[in-house]
């Protein structure tokens, strides 16, 4: 599976939501996952991209990560996790991606999502602005 990249021209699709990596890091990580889980995780993530429900379980780390991201789960021996944010500008946001390596919530693997969000934030506000600016209207 292939999301666009940062400064990357992807083609409008009147039904889809786009879809991007939020950085190269975020797409590295991604494709480091098993060939099964990314085949499972895409298929959630096009979902999405449908506006329908992931099919895989999942939960909001509005709270750990920031507002409208969402944790694709694969539990077992090993688990893995997705992160994405479907929230903005009308596009699926991939933050994060990796095999869980605890019981527990994985703080370091959290704060990597979180540091994304932010950078994704970042370049969602800068476009908004751009946008109101040039008098242009473009998603939330």
């Amino acid at each position: 599976m292939r999301g666009r990249v940062e400064g990357e021209q992807w083609p409008k699709c009147a039904l889809l939501k786009r879809f991007e990596f939020i950085n190269q890091a975020a797409l590295k990580a991604y494709l480091s996952l098993p060939k099964s889980i990314q085949y499972q995780f895409g298929a959630d993530l096009n979902a999405v991209q449908q506006g329908k429900d992931p099919f895989s379980p999942h939960k909001v780390l509005s709270e750990s990560v920031g507002p409208g991201a969402i944790e694709l789960i694969e539990n077992g021996s090993p688990a893995y996790r997705a992160v994405y944010c479907v929230k903005y500008l009308d596009t699926v946001f991939v933050l994060h991606a990796f095999e869980k390596t605890t019981n527990g919530v994985d703080h370091k693997e959290m704060a990597t999502a979180a540091r994304r969000y932010k950078e994704m934030r970042r370049r969602v506000d800068a476009l908004q602005r751009h946008v109101v600016a040039s008098g242009g209207t473009r998603g939330k």
